[in-house]
């Protein structure tokens, strides 16, 4: 089960609005690896057959490891499911029910009454943590939320100007916040950021490139403007302007003609709110959403509670301007943005910096 949780990290970012699954067929009498097989880019073919395909009919006595139920429904492809049963799988084990209707508990039933052996609930917490984007799409209808946090040892960040960003940490640090670009579906910046740093927000690690995630600019009455670069690639690459609704008409059409997609969003004394623009972005196929930006856009997802983990890259105390304070801890650091209720779940050096992931309580 580890490795497939492996296989399964190894599709974040790329199987939209499909979940990414891992799949591992074994020989238990020989104890060896048969076959693996992970859910593939845009989400099919799914890691199931993408296993058994590969084990032919060596599948037939297997067992297999799966992160995520078996669907059990017809889409665009047959129910994973049967696939199971026809290869002859004798035993079926899996990490976490899918919470999705059409499935929930029928993809293992039907293999129980197929006769193989059924185990579910094996490495839980870690196959409901690389699956949590698709749960949280079916249970609440939005997307897994990360927010991404860049301080210095007294937990602030310097601001950027005139298109020039501050790098509070190193290149290692940097890079690591690449991949997480990588690992999302989308990425959401405040306007206030496009404007001061002019990011491009894609992965620009070697190879990765083609895994940049769709471009969220989160606006108000001020709407980023068409020479920033986020607009200026938007026919490359998906740039999205959410705008609360009455903005001004004629720069909206601009950053239409430049190739933006225009989201029309709920507000809520005159912010775009944010629950709204989740749900939209869910129905645009979003599961997995890394939040950027700058401590405004940190501010608001944390205080409305619709962060699911924190990575907090915190530079070392001689980054500090304020020398004579003490090094502040990383839940404290979360709680003065507005998140309170987090807790810490692993500290990690990159470089002369450390990463630390909270996740709510």
């Amino acid at each position: 089960m580890q490795m497939a949780l492996m296989l399964a990290r190894r599709g974040l970012g790329t199987t939209a609005p499909n979940p990414s699954v891992g799949a591992v067929i074994v020989d238990p009498l020989a104890d060896t690896l048969i076959a693996r097989g992970w859910t593939q880019p845009g989400g099919r073919p799914h890691a199931e057959v993408e296993a058994l395909t590969r084990a032919g009919s060596r599948a037939q006595g297997a067992t297999m490891y799966v992160t995520l139920e078996p669907c059990s429904h017809f889409g665009r492809t047959p129910p994973c499911a049967d696939a199971v049963i026809a290869a002859g799988i004798a035993r079926l084990v899996v990490g976490v029910r899918d919470p999705d209707p059409r499935v929930a508990g029928r993809g293992l039933k039907r293999c129980a009454d197929a006769g193989i052996d059924v185990t579910a609930g094996v490495l839980a917490t870690e196959a409901h943590h690389v699956t949590l984007g698709h749960i949280l799409r079916v249970t609440e209808r939005r997307p897994y939320v990360l927010v991404k946090m860049a301080v210095d040892a007294a937990g602030e960040v310097p601001r950027g100007a005139d298109g020039r960003p501050v790098w509070v940490t190193g290149d290692a640090a940097r890079a690591d916040g690449h991949m997480l670009r990588a690992e999302a579906d989308a990425i959401a910046a405040g306007v206030g950021t496009i404007a001061d740093d002019n990011p491009d927000l894609g992965c620009r690690l070697p190879g990765l490139a083609h895994q940049s995630p769709i471009r969220v600019v989160i606006a108000g009455s001020r709407l980023p403007a068409t020479d920033r670069r986020v607009v200026e690639t938007a026919r490359a690459r998906p740039t999205w302007i959410a705008h609360p609704h009455g903005t001004d008409a004629e720069r909206l059409a601009a950053l239409e003609a430049a190739g933006c997609r225009l989201l029309d969003t709920t507000t809520v004394g005159g912010r775009v709110w944010l629950p709204a623009l989740l749900e939209a972005m869910v129905e645009q196929g979003v599961t997995r959403l890394l939040v950027e930006g700058g401590p405004g856009i940190w501010r608001a997802f944390l205080t409305a509670g619709l962060a699911d983990e924190v990575a907090l890259y915190q530079a070392p105390p001689e980054s500090s301007s304020h020398r004579a304070l003490v090094q502040q801890s990383p839940a404290a650091i979360v709680a003065g943005y507005g998140g309170t209720g987090y807790r810490l779940t692993e500290s990690r050096p990159f470089g002369a910096d450390m990463r630390h992931m909270l996740v709510r309580k």
